[in-house]
């Protein structure tokens, strides 16, 4: 076995590694690298994180946030959670890895044994990749092919505007048109979009929906109750039951992109649960290995797998990733499930729901907001600033992430719209911390606004967002 002596590595050819210097990482990291949703050319320095514990993270210079927005909606139990760092540790010095086409393993049979039970009970396969993009453009493939196998090819996709679900091309196609898609718009299929049901445009919904069902439609994707990045716009599950209801008429297959909503986040454990009408996809990521590592889900019922199973080799799901079920990922989200299926981390969902529903109260007496909105435990508010554009790249979402950084409360703003999505093991403290820091924003008039000239001291990362875009 060869031994590395790390005084001979160099980094870059110009320095040991033991010499690097852990108080320039801010400077080592702009040299070298580019940061995701990010205008790096008018960037300020990103804030190096040393340590996470809980809903804390604890900064380079000693400053410590609260993760009130679980670091992209996906730390579901907090940061380096011992019980998960054990099982991932332990599995680690059993099995790292193995190729998943012919072979198989404990975790990740577990894994999908645990996990279809608490699906809609339609569900009954997982396909394994790698994120929420990946576990989308699966579950489009799988509906395309569908059709093609059983020789009733479709080509159409209903989608909801303003949505979004994901990066790669297959997931932006299905995503509202938006200046984040603009330079890809070429290369992507054509998609037909109805209204976002929220109140007041039912109706529209309903209409949009039926003029636009046929015989060619291959499937109906949405995010379940909420679109997240498109600004936490949020619907009643009355209506996309019925709007589900009219696409399957038709025979169009149902996908929910459950990648944010999932594992809790709405209160129940999937937002599905909250329909009279079930999907015959799910594609799922995030909170599935409670933000310990990259891994995506697609579920779909019998009938779409046995529509791949036969002589023909060419009706295979020719799909796959290198790391495709990796051990480590799937004993991550076991340690996960445990966790979230505990009586405790279920109270937990009871009592930050109820925190915010109190708080959301509150809010709406408030002057300098609107449309407060909030279901389980993601709470969402506008910010109403006269003489202010709401567009997501204005300087109010900007002024309002530093304002919130710099009370020690890490929330990323989509547009003008602030939401509190934190992990469940937030305490009562915290979130009343969290609570207190909006209130300052908004006692403070927005003053945070009119300093926006002068360039914030931290980064503010950029995400996607459709419903608030210029």
């Amino acid at each position: 076995m060869p031994v590395y002596d790390e005084d001979k590595i160099k980094l870059s050819g110009l320095q040991d590694l033991t010499a690097l210097n852990l108080g320039e990482l801010a400077e080592r990291d702009q040299a070298v690298i580019w940061h995701p949703f990010t205008q790096m050319q008018t960037a300020p320095l990103p804030i190096p994180i040393v340590r996470g514990k809980g809903t804390l993270l604890f900064a380079e210079d000693g400053t410590t946030y609260i993760d009130a927005v679980s670091s992209w909606w996906v730390n579901t139990h907090g940061h380096s959670h011992p019980y998960i760092a054990e099982k991932v540790a332990n599995q680690l010095h059993t099995l790292e890895h193995v190729i998943f086409a012919g072979f198989t393993h404990q975790p990740a049979v577990e894994l999908a044994e645990r996990l279809l039970p608490i699906l809609p009970k339609n569900q009954k396969k997982v396909f394994y990749s790698d994120n929420g993009s990946t576990a989308v453009e699966v579950a489009l493939k799988m509906a395309f092919q569908y059709w093609h196998n059983i020789g009733k090819p479709r080509r159409k996709v209903i989608a909801l505007e303003d949505a979004y679900h994901g990066d790669t091309f297959g997931a932006m196609a299905v995503s509202g048109r938006s200046a984040f898609t603009a330079p890809y718009v070429p290369f992507l299929f054509d998609v037909e979009y109805i209204p976002t049901p929220v109140p007041g445009q039912e109706q529209a919904a309903l209409d949009q929906m039926q003029a636009l069902l046929s015989d060619d439609v291959a499937a109906f994707i949405f995010e379940p109750l909420i679109q997240g990045a498109g600004g936490m716009v949020m619907y009643k599950p009355e209506i996309l039951s019925q709007l589900i209801e009219m696409a399957r008429s038709h025979g169009a297959l149902i996908i929910a992109d459950e990648v944010m909503t999932g594992f809790g986040r709405t209160g129940k454990l999937f937002a599905s649960h909250h329909l009279s009408h079930q999907p015959d996809l799910m594609s799922l990521s995030k909170g599935l290995t409670g933000g310990t590592m990259a891994m995506g889900v697609t579920t779909c019922t019998n009938a779409i797998y046995n529509a791949f199973k036969s002589e023909d080799k060419h009706k295979t799901l020719f799909h796959g990733h290198s790391f495709t079920a990796n051990p480590l990922a799937c004993t991550a989200a076991l340690a996960s499930l445990d966790l979230l299926l505990s009586d405790e981390t279920q109270a937990s969902i009871q009592r930050i729901s109820q925190r915010h529903a109190v708080f959301a109260e509150q809010l709406n007496q408030k002057p300098g907001i609107k449309n407060v909105r909030q279901r389980g435990t993601i709470l969402a508010f506008d910010l109403d600033k006269e003489g202010q554009t709401s567009s997501y790249f204005s300087n109010i979402r900007d002024a309002a992430y530093q304002f919130l950084l710099e009370q020690g409360v890490l929330m990323r703003p989509l547009g003008n719209v602030l939401y509190i999505l934190p992990p469940y093991c937030i305490t009562d403290e915290e979130l009343t911390t969290v609570y207190s820091a909006i209130d300052n924003l908004l006692l403070h008039n927005y003053n945070a606004y009119h300093r926006i000239s002068k360039p914030p001291k931290t980064a503010p990362m950029i995400g996607p967002t459709m419903g608030t875009q210029a």
